[in-house]
């Protein structure tokens, strides 16, 4: 089976809201490839690696979370921008990005993604963040210690998850951001919550863990966002009955 890049567009763009959302770098069909597709590769970030990846799958198209040509970069095209632009082109491969519109999405977005591997209940959006779902909180059924937590973290994520804060206190009420969301931590103690989790953490992120009393996870950027792109592929792929393959190029950071 197949779809053509312009029902494909339409389709993401529409569920994804678009237009809706503003963002640091343009969403959507990035780099025009093939009119008809027969193959889709996923993943996190359309970094060489990932590229190479879908052109030894013989992907017509590459969906991606972080993609290319974000705002107070480089206009030229030189050196690795070139190169990853180049694979896509001689390959007639499409490039799309999505960034907040599916870190936000309700049911296939990053920070949603990561509450159903989490086992979280009555997930909300913070209203006061906007766009409304970069920032999400919950609960857990049943307490857990700090520790407890970092643990589990660990094990899911499969890899190592940084805890600053109270790490003994217990959590019931959580806040999250995936990604680079540390900068939300202060939104979070004000929303009364016991923890909050993301990706990335600042200097300045565990003094106000420590002198705000909230539990801090760092649970890796890349490893908090291969969730929603994934789980958007496999919606495409029994939508459109067209083969998705999501490729995951491991990242630490």
């Amino acid at each position: 089976m197949s779809i053509t890049r312009l029902e494909l567009q339409n389709y993401l763009d529409g569920m994804l809201r678009v237009s809706e959302i503003s963002d640091y770098c343009p969403n959507g069909l990035q780099v025009e490839g093939a009119s008809k597709i027969e193959k889709i590769v996923t993943g996190v970030t359309a970094s060489q690696a990932l590229v190479d990846a879908a052109i030894k799958a013989k992907a017509d198209a590459l969906i991606v979370h972080h993609g290319y040509f974000w705002k107070g970069e480089s206009q030229v095209i030189a050196g690795m921008k070139k190169r990853r632009l180049q694979a896509l082109l001689l390959n007639d491969i499409n490039l799309f990005a999505y960034h907040l519109p599916l870190d936000v999405h309700p049911e296939f977005g990053n920070n949603r993604q990561l509450a159903s591997l989490l086992g979280i209940q009555n997930i909300s959006a913070v209203s006061g963040v906007k766009p409304v779902g970069v920032v999400m909180h919950g609960n857990f059924e049943e307490e857990i210690e700090g520790s407890a937590l970092q643990v589990k973290l660990q094990k899911l994520l499969e890899r190592d998850v940084l805890i600053e804060g109270p790490v003994s206190k217990p959590i019931s009420k959580l806040a999250w951001c995936t990604g680079g969301g540390q900068g939300f931590i202060e939104q979070a103690v004000e929303l009364g919550v016991d923890a909050f989790i993301t990706g990335e953490v600042s200097e300045q992120t565990v003094h106000t863990a420590r002198e705000m009393g909230i539990t801090f996870f760092a649970a890796g950027h890349h490893a908090t966002e291969r969730y929603g792109v994934k789980s958007l592929g496999e919606h495409i792929g029994q939508q459109f009955d067209v083969p998705v393959e999501f490729i995951d190029i491991d990242n630490p950071a």
